[in-house]
Formats: C-alpha cells, sequence, structure tokens
C-alpha cells in the first residue's frame, strides 16, 4: 500500500452554544464532528458518506485549515498541520485544496473566470511568473474541458457543470497534492454528475492527485472511491475497501444506507430487504451514551448504552481472512447482504458504461445552458 499523505487522529470541531448579550455563557455545544479518525494513501480516494448533518464537510473544513479543530491531530506528509498560522498555514493550503458544494454561489459572480481561476497566483505569486499566468489559465480551462477562449467570460454565461469544472480548475492551479471535494456533484444533474465525476477521476490519474471525496449519494461514492469510511452523528462507523462496504457491510447503519439506494430492476428490488429506520437523528447537543446509533438500531441491548463502540475488526471477524474482516464501531457487527450480488454488478457496470459514453459525448460541450 502507498504511504500515507493525509493521517487524521481524534479529529473533534465542537461549536459552543451560548446565552446572554452582555456576559455571554456557555450552556452546550454542538459537536459536529466527534472524534473522527481516517488515513488517506497517495494516489488513493477515500469517500466519506453519510446523512446530511452527519459532519462531513465540517470535516473538510478542517482538512482545509478553513476552520481549526477544537481537538485531534491532522498530519500531512508527517507533520502537525493544526493549528499553523502565517506562512506555514498558507504552504498547507497550496498543497491541500478544496472543491466546494455548489458551482452557484462559490464563484464570485462580479470576475472572469480567468481572474477566479489565476486566484491563487495572485496569492501565491511564486506559483507562476506573472506574465506568464494566462497561459496557465488557458491550460487549465482545457483541461477540465472548457474552451480557452472563454477566459473573459462571467460565471453566469456558464451552466452548472461548467460552473464545477471552474472550480476544479481553480483547485488545480497550484499542482496540489491533495483535493477535499465536499459534494461537488451534489447541485448538478444526474447526467452531468457522471461528467464531472469521470472528470476528477482521468485528473487524478493525470496529476496523481489523493482525494477525499465527501457525497451522499452512495452509487457514485461506490464508483470512484478506493476506500469508504460511512459518517453518522460526528463519527466514523465503518470503514473499509468500495467493495467490502457494499458487498459486505457489518454496521447496521450502513445496512440501512444500502437498503435505500434506488434499484432499477422490479424483480431485485422485491428480492432485497429493505431497512426502515425508526425515529429521528439525535440532535449533534445531545448524543446518546454509548453508542450513538442505539436509538435507531433493531440490534440495540443495554450493553449499547454503556459502552462506546471501538472503531475495529468485530471479534467474530478477527481471524478470518475474508471482506468481512474490515473496521466497524458496533458491538453486535454481523455481515449482511442487502442487494442481491448479481443486481450490485449487473447496476455498477452499466452506470461506468453509461457514464463512460456521456463523458464522450459531452466533455467537451462548451456552450451555456
Amino acid at each position: 500500500m502507498a504511504e500515507p499523505i493525509l493521517e487524521v487522529s481524534g479529529l473533534v470541531k465542537h461549536y459552543p452554544l451560548t446565552r446572554g448579550i452582555l456576559f455571554k455563557k456557555q450552556i452546550g455545544a454542538v459537536k459536529a464532528v466527534d472524534g473522527v479518525d481516517f488515513t488517506l494513501h497517495r494516489g488513493e480516494t477515500l469517500g466519506i458518506v453519510g446523512e446530511s448533518g452527519c459532519g462531513k464537510s465540517t470535516v473538510a473544513r478542517l482538512l482545509c485549515s478553513l476552520e481549526q479543530p477544537t481537538a485531534g491531530s491532522i498530519r500531512f506528509k508527517g507533520e502537525e498541520i493544526t493549528g499553523l498560522t502565517g506562512k506555514a498555514l498558507k504552504a498547507v493550503r497550496r498543497n491541500i485544496q478544496m472543491v466546494f458544494q455548489d458551482p452557484y454561489t462559490s464563484l464570485n459572480p462580479r470576475m472572469t473566470v480567468g481572474d477566479i481561476i489565476g486566484e491563487p497566483y495572485r496569492i501565491h505569486p511564486e506559483a507562476a511568473p506573472k506574465g506568464d499566468r494566462r497561459r496557465r489559465v488557458q491550460e487549465l480551462l482545457d483541461v477540465v474541458g472548457l474552451n480557452p477562449e472563454h477566459i473573459n467570460r462571467y460565471p453566469h454565461q456558464f451552466s452548472g457543470g461548467q460552473r464545477q469544472r471552474i472550480g476544479i480548475a481553480r483547485g488545480l492551479a497550484l499542482h496540489p497534492e491533495v483535493i477535499v471535494a465536499d459534494e461537488p456533484v451534489s447541485a448538478l444533474d444526474v447526467s452531468i454528475q457522471a461528467q464531472v465525476v469521470n472528470l476528477l477521476d482521468r485528473l487524478q490519474t493525470e496529476f496523481k492527485l489523493s482525494y477525499v471525496f465527501i457525497a451522499h449519494d452512495l452509487s457514485i461514492v461506490r464508483h470512484i472511491s478506493d476506500r469508504v469510511g460511512v459518517m453518522y452523528l460526528g463519527r466514523i462507523v465503518e470503514t473499509g475497501t468500495h467493495d467490502e462496504i457494499y458487498d459486505h457491510p457489518t454496521h447496521p447503519y450502513t445496512q440501512a444506507l444500502l437498503s435505500a439506494v434506488p434499484v432499477p430492476d422490479p424483480d431485485a428490488r422485491e428480492r432485497r430487504e429493505r431497512i426502515i429506520l425508526t425515529g429521528d437523528v439525535p440532535s449533534p447537543t445531545d448524543i446518546p451514551s454509548g453508542c450513538r446509533f442505539r436509538t435507531r438500531c433493531w440490534k440495540a441491548q443495554e450493553r449499547c448504552a454503556r459502552e462506546v463502540p471501538a472503531l475495529a475488526v468485530p471479534a467474530r471477524f478477527r481471524d478470518a481472512a475474508g471482506p468481512a474482516a474490515h473496521d466497524s464501531a458496533c458491538h453486535f457487527a454481523e455481515e449482511k447482504q442487502v442487494v442481491p450480488p448479481e443486481e450490485q454488478s449487473n447496476e455498477h457496470s452499466n452506470e461506468q458504461s453509461n457514464e463512460h459514453s456521456n463523458e464522450q459525448s459531452n466533455e467537451h460541450s462548451n456552450g451555456p445552458g
């Protein structure tokens, strides 16, 4: 396995809740991220999935040093990056770039595409000579499948998918080693999502990038990710390769998520077991004791309220060499096949084929709308 490029340990981000106007008193905290651990290896894609509000986007902002953690460690190529300021922080940000979720709000409407993509060169002037910046911006437009002659256009003159390509080009400008993509396709039409995902796939090979790919669409994460981490209420509850997670899930929450994935074949839809979770997601200001998923889990027992399950290979699978032997934070983890295997393989192959054809036909389409 390749060397680690990003190591996250015990990552915590709590937002204080206060009362009072003149004399503010803290009365609690929103525990957005509450002890996240993972490793990103050089050249791989780590997918992070989970429901809205589970802390995925907060993890993205922490990785890019847009916010500082309450506790925990983030190490980039072996060096601690939390708490950095000044030139040291600036150097780290050059190597860890972000692609934002909404292409309509992440681009300044008053700036041309050339100014947007070239802005990193003004912040990091050592990255490109002033007289060479326009040429580099045009090269980046070409790399992401846009017309270099459109360098003087404004964001409103592009479609949503094209705007996201502009955001990707801006992220590539400084030749980063890690890109954190925070739900980069969730605001796009389904037909455009495949193009952007395939573009990211190609750029990873071309520029030797490592990705943290955050999404709630499980089918997209399976297509692009080497490993997957499933988040629930501020913590990762299961992690493994994409085949281990999708074909051999052991955590009840992962199994419930997979059972909700749409299946186009009516016969396969009838064969699979649909898991309906009861109750609402607990508030991040009042997290349940023990296992935080226990209030919605059909396996919950008294032990689940007392003990916090560790993210580790379950005892029953430790001596096995099979795909179920991956980390899962559940006292009663067991392998469960949610979608029939033949349907998973057919759906995945069809998805790849459709995406590839869409990419070939639309990659270089630069018209507005």
